[in-house]
This record gives structure tokens, sequence and C-alpha cells, in this order.
């Protein structure tokens, strides 16, 4: 177990590689890797001497601090790095401590380890996003033709296929996927208030050689002020949540005893219940909603901290350092979660198929609308019929065949009846949807 996550609820939010990378243990050791890279760029630019610089590597190690003593002490302070410079210093030759943390301020850490802590968690976010793809590309192909109806506000409405439902999955994963890789994590640096007035003017040769160091971005100009990469990132995650959580509703929705057209994999004890032995409950999908849903919230969080005051903001910067850990931690989470139960859904088209004849011919109406041409006295003579085959529960071909008004053969009747026949460039798009996401890989 990593040290955190092993609480009475950390398997359902906490799933997955994300949350390791953002643990209080981990913030420690960014936040050191960051005191660390910064020694180093600066010893490379002849502003701190080498031997300091090797001290401070040296002595950056997570395992000789305690976590515990800083966390008592950050209260004093209402800022980590404060006590986490101090123990730091301690560690060093007296000689060598004015070199730790040289030109920096509390922020320039905090900010910079929240992104080297983004960079590290959405890697394995970002790897079950893929994988969560490539499941669904699979569904796609496999069931590029396998009709089902389409629904919308809850009712029957036409027929589509499962592919084409997995497919809009496919494309959802695949535009959240390159939208995080995409991110431009920046490191900052701007000292007490963005001029680093204590290096000089040699201040702005800083950051690139930071940046370097941790695989993070340079930016133009220190963004303490500037919360925007920060609500970039939130806002990244929360749309990566909402299409994470569109996905987990659909399934849910599929598995419903009424409708059994989509299972989860099973496994022993997997969805059961402690009242009812027959339960197989959609787990995954249920699990990666509870995560989603608490998203937004946290995404409106970092939006209201971009209002900041001057310099430095008195609260709302503050509130990020949580919030975007969160973010991170339940947006991965219910990647994880998806990956485990696109990987191993089990599709019933015979189920899809009988669901959508449930309906009698009513959702091809708007097809023999089109056959009749598509006039107003074509509509409405299909909506007669759909009026009177529904409260007569009889098959729509029927009640249509008995109207001389219709004018079709039995032949075209059944044609324009037919779902195989009427679901238009279903399969064109479902084909696009798999080939964008093979060329950009």
């Amino acid at each position: 177990m990593v040290p955190g996550l092993d609480g009475l609820f950390s398997q359902v939010f906490s799933r997955g590689g994300a949350a390791a990378e953002v643990t209080d243990a981990a913030w420690l050791a960014a936040m050191l890797d960051v005191e660390a890279a910064l020694a180093r760029a600066q010893a490379e630019l002849g502003l701190v001497p080498d031997a300091a610089a090797e001290a401070i590597g040296a002595a950056c190690d997570p395992e000789l601090f305690d976590l515990a003593e800083i966390g008592h002490r950050t209260a004093r302070t209402a800022n980590p790095v404060v006590p986490l410079v101090a123990a730091l210093r301690e560690r060093l030759p007296a000689g060598l401590r004015r070199y730790v943390h040289h030109g920096a301020t509390s922020q320039d850490v905090n900010d910079t380890a929240m992104m080297l802590l983004a960079r590290r968690a959405l890697a394995p976010l970002l790897d079950d996003l893929r994988a969560g793809a490539d499941a669904c590309a699979g569904l796609a192909g496999r069931h590029r033709d396998t009709v089902m109806a389409g629904r919308t506000l809850l009712q029957q409405a036409v027929p589509v296929t499962f592919g084409l439902k997995a497919a809009g999955w496919l494309t959802a994963l695949h535009r959240s996927h390159a939208r995080l890789a995409a991110l431009r994590l920046p490191v900052q640096y701007g000292g007490a208030a963005g001029t680093l007035s204590v290096l000089g003017g040699r201040g702005h040769e800083v950051p690139p050689r930071l940046a370097a160091a941790l695989e993070l971005a340079a930016p133009v100009v220190p963004w303490h002020a500037d919360r925007t990469p920060v609500a970039e990132l939130a806002c990244a995650l929360g749309v990566t949540a909402g299409a994470l959580g569109k996905i987990a509703t659909d399934v849910k929705l599929l598995a419903q005893t009424e409708v059994g057209e989509a299972a989860e994999p099973s496994a022993p004890g997997r969805g059961g219940s402690s009242a009812m032995p027959h339960k197989r409950n959609p787990v995954g999908a249920v699990s990666a909603l509870a995560c989603v849903q608490r998203v937004p919230g946290l995404v409106a969080s970092v939006l209201d901290g971009m209002l900041t005051e001057h310099e430095r903001a008195a609260g709302p910067w503050q509130a990020e350092w949580e919030t975007v850990g969160e973010l991170l931690r339940l947006t991965g989470s219910a990647a994880s979660w998806l990956r485990e139960v696109l990987e191993g859904l089990t599709v019933d088209a015979a189920r899809m198929r009988a669901n959508l004849e449930l309906t009698l011919g009513l959702p091809l109406a708007e097809n023999v609308v089109a056959r009749l041409g598509g006039t107003p006295q074509a509509r409405e003579l299909v909506d007669a019929a759909c009026a009177r085959a529904s409260a007569e529960r009889r098959p729509l071909r029927e009640v249509l065949l008995a109207d001389p008004r219709t004018g079709l053969t039995e032949r075209e009747l059944d044609a324009a009846l037919d779902p195989a026949r009427s679901l238009g460039s279903a399969g064109v798009f479902v084909d696009r949807a798999v080939e964008h996401s093979r060329e950009d890989r």
C-alpha cells in the first residue's frame, strides 16, 4: 500500500497510478526536487558554488525529512515551504546554507512542485485514457453494424449501432487525451514579487535551465499572479472527467436489468449486494461516476482562485494546493475504473435487437415519412399510424398496410422498416473515428 492510500474509501476514489503521485509524501518529494534543481540551475550559471548545489542535492532526500513535523510547523506560516527550507538548511554546513532557496520565494517552490506533480500524475492517467480509447476502438470495430435503439430523452428514437456509440466514446477519450498531453506546465521562478532582484540582472536566465532539469516548460515571465496555467490544467481535467462520466452513465444504463444490452466484467464478489444475492451491480461505472461528480466543484474553486490580489493572493492561491491534487486523483481514478470497464465490457447484440423490436417498428417512422416524400401530408399520415399502433399495441407495419393512403407496396414498406437499411452514415462515422485514433498515435 502507498502511504495515504489505504483508507476506507481509497480503493474507490484513489484507484490507478495518479493517486500515488499526489500524496503528501509526493508533494514533499516534488518540493525537494525543485530545490535541488534550482540549485543545479544556478550553479550552471555561476550564481551559486558547485559545492553548494551538490550539497543541496544530496540533502534533498525525502527520507531525511519528518513529514508530520513539517506539516505541524506549516500551521505557523500557512505555507509548507517555509519549514521545509528551514529543515533543509539545517542539513547543510553553515557556510552553504545561504544558497538554499536562493532568490526564490515560497510560491516559486509550491507552484513549480504543483506542475511537477501534475506531470507525474498525468503519465498514468494518460496511459489509462489511451487504453480506454483503444478498448473503445475495438468495440466500435467489432460492433460497427450491430443495430440497437438510439435513445433521446431516455426514449427510443431511431436505430443506431453500438459501434457508433462506442465511436463517440472513442473520440471523446481521444480528445481528452490530446488536450491533457498538450498542456504546457511551466516552472515558476519570480522571487519575492516577480523581479528576481536578488540575482541582479541575471534572474531571467534561471527558469529555462530549471525547466529543462524538471522536464517542464519555461514561462515567458513569472506567472505567480496569473493562475492561467493552473486553471488550464483544472479545466482540462474537468472536461476529461466529464467525458469519462458520460461513458460511465451509458454503461450503467445499458446494464439495467430491463435493458441488459451490456455488462461490466465479472469476478467473484464483484457487484455484489449486502442484502440481495442475485445482484450484479455496475461497480466500475458507479465508482467512476462517484469520482467525476466531485470534479466540477473543484474546477470552480480553481477558476475562482484566478482572482488574485496584486502579486500574491491571500487565500485563493493556497486553496489550489489540495484542490489540484484532488482533481488529479479523482480524474485518474475515474480513468482507471473506466479502462477496466471498457476492456472487459460484454455486449449482447441479440438483446439490443430485441429491445429495438419492443416498440413494434415505431423507431422507423421517420424513415417511412422520408419514403413517402417527406411532405406535411406524409408526416400527418405516419403520425396517425404511430398513434394507432401505440394505442392498440399493433406493429406499425400492420397499421400502415391497412391504410390505403400509405401507397407503398409491402416490399417498399419492409425496406422502410428495416433497421439495417436506416443507419445512414453510421458505418462511415465508425470507420473515421477508428482510423483517426490510429493516425494520431
